[in-house]
């Protein structure tokens, strides 16, 4: 599912961070590292070796696939564990049918090896407590730690399942110690670079109505699995376990909107993506609990949420189906003899420079094919008047709607250089990107 389509959609701006951070030499990266993302630094290692092989934007996505299998394989042997084979099976169907998993499950971000981690985390622990494994709960847990910060989120629950469950604690508190480690040293990190999200705006309380439909990635199917997957944790047996499940699912939301309040705001939807295995397994679990028709209820279910996510699985293999459409936008630019482009916010050459063919007009503010070593912008002349002097027309592209780009700095200075726009084209998605054709007065 993850795979299907993989190549159709654009790279958007997070992907192309990835091809930009990845593609520089270990020494760039660490330097990278130092001011920015220090905390995707495992990711960006494993990504960095990984592009050796190619940057086709199939290639870039291709781990995430393979680790959304990781965590379908997993994800149906917890089931299997925690209730049935049926169980887990359902599980895992239901976990490849979300529309969230074709998203995150072919995008070059780490969320979907976050996502996996966690599913191995649990499926450890539960191994761990029949008597052994003690060593792979803890190398699970940081991985946990590796992929992505926020992944942690879901470790209190399972401390709740190790509380509720009589596990032994002395083996399990200092596996989770030792395999934590990571987190405090990529938590200092990210703390200490938290000015690269400042564009992250508070959140109050009410975003949390939103959750299911993050974590399925359509509301048609996250409210009616959530509901369905609250009566799994109402039915599993083992109620240790329904506790850590029903943690799994909901600690991670709350304990994000915790962490913006009281130390910044950091609510990003795609940040709770490791719930969404969550949600599939209590919701599998319900539906095979049915007594004598545990069969056609799973069937139900997997029909049911397949049917209800098809508009938004179409979405996200369309070619705007990562909301940055920069094939599109390349293809707006009618270059002609003279010609300049400028990009209002600089990372975006990064999105021509991997889609756009010769014949593009002269980027007459860049001044070097490599992005600065402390971020993905690129260095650019700052005189813009006296870099546009001698040009009749300018190509500026940014990201974001008309409206938002006629705000930007680099398009102020454009129109103060005597340019007016005559003609501009927005993709169709939010934020997008927007393409605008200045003319000199």
């Amino acid at each position: 599912m993850a795979l299907s389509g993989s190549g159709s959609a654009s790279l958007n701006g997070d992907e192309l961070a990835t091809l930009s951070a990845a593609g520089r030499s270990l020494s760039g990266l660490w330097e990278l590292a130092r001011h920015i993302d220090g905390h995707f630094l495992p990711y960006y290692l494993f990504m960095h070796f990984w592009m050796k092989m190619g940057t086709a934007e199939l290639w870039l996505r291709l781990p995430s696939a393979l680790a959304i299998g990781v965590a379908a394989w997993f994800l149906c042997d917890l089931g299997r564990r925690l209730h049935s084979t049926r169980a887990g099976v359902t599980a895992a169907l239901l976990l490849a049918l979300l529309p969230s998993v074709s998203y995150y499950g072919a995008y070059a971000r780490s969320y979907a090896f976050a996502a996996a981690a966690v599913v191995l985390s649990f499926w450890a622990l539960h191994r761990a407590s029949r008597g052994r494994g003690w060593v792979l709960y803890g190398v699970s847990v940081a991985l946990v730690c590796c992929t992505h910060l926020f992944a942690v989120l879901v470790l209190p629950a399972q401390l709740l399942a190790a509380v509720a469950g009589r596990m032994r604690l002395a083996r399990m508190i200092p596996a989770m110690a030792l395999g934590g480690l990571p987190a405090l040293v990529l938590g200092s990190v990210g703390y200490g670079e938290r000015h690269a999200i400042s564009w992250i705006t508070q959140r109050g309380p009410e975003v949390l109505l939103k959750f299911p439909k993050m974590a399925a990635g359509a509301a048609e199917v996250g409210v009616p699995l959530f509901a369905v997957a609250l009566a799994g944790a109402a039915l599993l047996r083992d109620r240790p376990w329904a506790g850590a499940l029903l943690g799994w699912l909901v600690l991670p939301p709350l304990l994000l909107l915790a962490v913006s309040h009281l130390v910044t705001p950091v609510y990003v939807d795609r940040y709770l993506f490791v719930a969404a295995p969550a949600l599939a397994l209590l919701a599998a679990i319900a539906v095979a609990s049915v007594p004598r028709a545990s069969v056609a209820s799973c069937c139900v279910l997997l029909v049911g949420a397949g049917a209800a996510g098809l508009a938004q699985q179409v979405e996200s293999r369309a070619f705007n189906g990562r909301f940055e459409d920069f094939p599109g936008a390349v293809r707006r630019v009618d270059a002609r003899a003279g010609d300049a482009i400028v990009f209002g916010q600089s990372p975006v050459r990064a999105g021509f420079d991997y889609y756009a063919p010769s014949g593009m007009p002269d980027d007459v503010l860049r001044l070097g094919r490599e992005p600065d070593a402390r971020g993905f912008a690129f260095p650019e002349r700052r005189d813009i008047g006296e870099a546009l002097a001698d040009r009749r027309r300018v190509w500026i592209v940014w990201r974001g709607t008309r409206q938002a780009g006629l705000k930007l700095p680099r398009v102020k200075a454009v129109q103060e250089a005597g340019f007016a726009m005559a003609t501009s084209w927005h993709s169709a998605e939010l934020p997008g990107l927007t393409v605008a054709l200045f003319a000199r007065r």
